[in-house]
């Protein structure tokens, strides 16, 4: 293995990062600003590019978790086919443009189309300081100690997350699930040391063709985030599926140097552990992420997590996603490829001269 990346260290920095930007938001005008200038019956739209649209979704299935209507909307849907996403006049509706450097142009599209023509008011979150979408949005939250200097998203993708699901708390006055994720920081420190050297000695030991993740609800979003950063630390073919639609043609793929990444529900947990079940006996090397496992997922899990987590499902989610960045760090290391660089892409995404 080579020395320590940016993104390794980042990664691991997650847990004291995490404290930092649920302390700062506590203090930030802005949440009580949102909260009292939203209708109680608004829609959330939450839009984002590639990290910042899955971080969309997960933050979509928290808001509507708790009672709030909610969805994830790519940019470029929004832009392209407007009078899909915006088919009805009938309900107030708030978006949320989510980008770590606050200069995505697609996003900045979004923003100016939503605040113009079609009168959407637009909350922003960002790592970044003083950005052009701070000038497309009425309310901006910072998460800015959650920045990276590594190419890829790892600790501004969860800051972010736990950002926007602390928002939604406090819009629902709902003080219980505020401390809950004031907990997290300290759950995963725990599991990090010992989990990301085993983490990284099952890579180090097994060489895989193909990767798929599968999750249901809340994690889907999360499945499709893991996927993608390994696409882009270790330049491999990554997927991501509904845990129960694998079944339905893409189990075909299952082999032994099928590497098949479970996040495993609370909700769904029996019929999702089916699945892990069958892709073993189907000669697939499994790994599964769960709150809480039982025999039977331990005895189909060739690597396992165990997070043991005393807080509501939904609020659970960004520690499942730690070990897909880890996962892909080593992958990519172990390649040989620099992680903090991967090929043909860049820290932001700018078109047309935008930005």
């Amino acid at each position: 293995m080579k020395a320590v990346t940016h993104m390794e260290q980042e990664i691991l920095s997650q847990p004291e990062v995490w404290r930092e930007c649920l302390a700062g938001l506590k203090e930030n005008r802005a949440v009580a600003e949102i909260c009292a200038h939203t209708p109680a019956n608004a829609e959330w739209l939450f839009i984002g590019c590639g990290s910042s649209y899955y971080n969309a979704l997960a933050a979509a299935a928290t808001f509507t978790g708790f009672g709030v209507p909610a969805r994830a909307v790519p940019a470029s849907e929004l832009l392209l086919f407007p009078g899909l996403v915006l088919n009805s006049e009938s309900q107030p509706r708030v978006a949320v443009l989510i980008s770590r450097s606050g200069r995505t142009s697609e996003v900045l599209q979004a923003g100016e189309y939503l605040q113009g023509e079609a009168r959407v008011p637009c909350v922003a979150i960002t790592c970044a300081a003083d950005s052009p979408l701070e000038k497309v949005a009425h309310f901006t939250l910072h998460v800015r100690a959650a920045d990276e200097c590594s190419t890829v998203m790892t600790r501004s993708f969860t800051s972010m997350l736990l950002g926007l699901q602390y928002l939604g708390a406090r819009l629902k006055k709902n003080a219980g699930i505020c401390e809950a994720l004031e907990t997290l920081p300290s759950a995963v420190a725990r599991l990090l040391p010992e989990q990301s050297l085993r983490l990284r000695d099952f890579v180090v030991g097994h060489s895989f063709e193909d990767y798929v993740f599968l999750a249901q609800g809340p994690l889907l979003g999360i499945s499709q985030e893991c996927a993608l950063k390994v696409t882009e630390s270790s330049v491999s073919y990554a997927q991501s599926f509904h845990t129960m639609e694998f079944r339905h043609g893409p189990k075909s793929i299952v082999a032994p140097h099928t590497l098949v990444g479970f996040l495993l529900s609370e909700s769904g947990y029996e019929a999702e552990r089916g699945v892990l079940e069958e892709v073993k006996e189907l000669g697939g090397t499994t790994l599964a992420v769960a709150n809480l496992a039982d025999a039977r997922t331990r005895a189909a899990a060739d690597f396992l997590i165990e997070l043991r987590l005393s807080v509501p499902e939904i609020v659970s989610v960004a520690a499942f996603v730690v070990w897909g960045q880890l996962l892909a760090l080593y992958t990519g290391l172990k390649k040989g490829l620099n992680p903090d660089e991967p090929r043909h892409l860049s820290r932001v995404v700018i078109l047309n001269g935008n930005g």
